[in-house]
This record gives C-alpha cells, structure tokens and sequence, in this order.
C-alpha cells in the first residue's frame, strides 16, 4: 500500500514536470496569476512588508538622524535644512569625546571591571543555580526566598549600608570589635576599599552585586531542566559532584552562561548607581574615569569654559557621545545575539 502510494505521488509529479517544462515562462506565470490563492497570497505578502518597513523606520529613524548628526559641524546641526547629509562632513565631535572626556581611559576601565564581574557573577550564578535546582536541602526555599528578594528590594534602601562598609571594611570585624592577634595588622584594621573596582569585585563573588538575584534566576530555571539521568548516569561512572558539574552540566549550559555574560557586561557597562557610590575621587591625577563619567565631562574644545550654545547642538553633543558609550555592546550583541536567544529559550521564561 505504501509502495503503491509513493510511486503514484512521484508520477504525478514527474507528469506536472514534464507538462510544466513544455510551457513558456509567459505561460507559466499565467497558470499561478489563475490560481485562486495566488492574489491573497501576494496581497498578504505586500502588507506585510509595509507594515515590517513602517516598524523598522520609526525605530531606527533616531538612530540614523543621531548617528548623521555626528558627522556634521555646528552650522549644519543649527540650520534646518541639513537633515541625513551633513554638508561639511567633520570628526570634531568625535575628537573632543575622546580628548576632552578621556573616553580611551574610560573604555579601557569600564571593559576590565564589566569583564571581571561578568566573569565572575557567570560562575558564582552557575554554582548557585545549580545547587538550588538539583540539591535538596532544609533551608532551600528559603534560600530562593531571599535570591528573589535581592531582586525586589531597591537598590537605593543600601546605598547608604555599602558605603559604611566599604569605607571601613574590615574582614575580622564582628559586631564592631576587631579580633586581636598576629594578622591584625592586616585584616584587623579598616581599610577604605572605595575608588577601585574591590567592593564591585566582593559583591560580584557573593552573589550580591548588581541583578545578581536574576542571573541566579535564570540558571536554577535552565538546570531544572536538565534530566537527572545525565547526573546519575555520571555517578555511577565513579564521578564526583563538582567532575559531573564542570564536564558534563557546564557543557550544556553554555548558551545560558553567555546569555548571563551579556546581561551582566552590559548592564555593569553603563551603571551608574554603583559607580557612583564607590568611585567618589574627583581629583583629575587619581579619579578613574568610567562610562557614566564620559556623559557628564565637558566639551572643552566644542564648548568653552563659559560659552553658551543652543540646545540643539547641545543635545547632538550628548548624542554622539551616547553613540560612543553604547557602539562597543551593539558590536558585541552582533556577535553574541545567536547565543543570546538560545539562552533566553532555554532559561523557561518563553514558552
């Protein structure tokens, strides 16, 4: 019966070949102009595009005007008539963001602290996640209780907590007294850990630091999905629990990792709360400059000490450096975005 069936599907279709060879491409076209559903089809298709064109113009209309506002001079930013094509093309704006806004500095620190707390807050999220997902033990509700309540509280309710402690920090401080003995001279005084990356580092390590709660989130949803046979299969081969988690868990959770990375490069990429808190220096010799810091200095080449301008050409200033400060995470999306999506499938928020 299925034989049967296939050679007489594979005959029509050797029939429709051959009559359809013998036609003219005029003819040809004429035949599928017939077809009933041909005219709905297209019909479906045009809007289609038309509606896709209109969405995709009123999203990147912003970022074309902007990024053609950076090239032009301030006449051509002021004067009406000049809209996409600057009439005397220029790089001063460019120029002065990265001399006067020290944005190489600046892009050389804001890469290593996002890379360092990406790095980090990825693998205390993978270890976290998986012990929350695959251990039982008392206390393991409310241990999610309290990552999810890291993700509720506002930030700003410990601003005030973060900078005490680590203005003063003190590793052997219990209740305010500090333990006396042989290291006390090391870790038995306060030290002032602010303006460096150390208080963003420790919190990246406790899994305190900035969305820390989400990442932790995400990876506990995508390692419950893991099956159990894989571990058990594992055990029984005579691994233990950390050789079954880095050679055969982590594997798989490759794309949720990266995912994770993402989230936490860019988001540590252009905070401003926390820098703001522990990087207070503002001597020009000693002060790190980062992101946010690029958006707030002036433009001492454009804009004079005293000078005024027009809004207009204020606001392209801060457009293009806006530009500059995000051009490194679009470059990185293009290149992680597959990964990205991935992540975000298996982490079972979508579905």
């Amino acid at each position: 019966m299925d034989s049967n069936t296939t050679i007489t599907k594979e005959t029509k279709n050797k029939i429709r070949v051959d009559y359809e060879g013998k036609l003219s491409f005029k003819e040809r076209l004429q035949a599928k102009l017939k077809a009933s559903n041909t005219w709905i089809k297209a019909g479906i298709t045009v809007i289609r595009f038309i509606l896709m064109l209109g969405v995709s113009y009123v999203i990147l209309y912003p970022f074309f005007s902007r990024i053609a506002e950076s090239f032009m001079t301030k006449m051509d930013i002021m004067n009406p008539t000049v809209t996409f094509i600057p009439r005397d093309f220029t790089l001063e704006i460019y120029r002065s963001v990265i001399v006067d806004k020290f944005y190489l500095e600046a892009l050389l620190n804001t890469f290593l602290l996002s890379l360092a707390c990406a790095l980090i807050q990825m693998l205390i999220s993978c270890l976290i996640g998986y012990g929350l997902a695959k251990f039982k033990f008392k206390g393991n509700k409310l241990v999610m209780i309290a990552v999810i309540v890291t993700m509720v509280i506002p930030h700003m309710t410990l601003k005030h907590s973060f900078i005490m402690f680590f203005t003063n920090f003190d590793i052997l401080t219990v209740n305010g007294m500090n333990y006396e003995g042989p290291i006390e001279l090391i870790l038995g005084k306060t030290v002032d850990l602010t303006n460096s990356f150390a208080p963003l580092i420790i919190m990246s390590f406790t899994g305190i630091a900035f969305k820390n709660g989400l990442y932790i989130y995400l990876l506990r949803q995508f390692f419950k999905g893991v099956p159990d046979e894989l571990e058990e299969s594992a055990y029984v081969d005579g691994a233990g629990t950390f050789r079954t988690f880095f050679q055969i868990i982590l594997p798989l959770a490759v794309p949720m990792m990266i995912t994770v990375f993402l989230f936490s490069f860019s988001w540590q990429w252009t905070d401003e709360f926390y820098t703001k808190i522990f990087f207070m220096d503002t001597n020009p010799e000693t002060e790190i400059y980062l992101m946010p810091d690029v958006y707030e200095a002036p433009f001492n080449s454009l804009i004079p000490e005293g000078a005024t301008v027009t809004s207009t050409y204020q606001t392209a200033l801060h457009n293009t450096t806006g530009i500059m400060i995000i051009a490194p995470l679009v470059i990185l999306y293009l290149f992680c975005q597959r990964y990205l999506v991935q992540g975000i499938e298996r982490s079972g928020l979508v579905g």
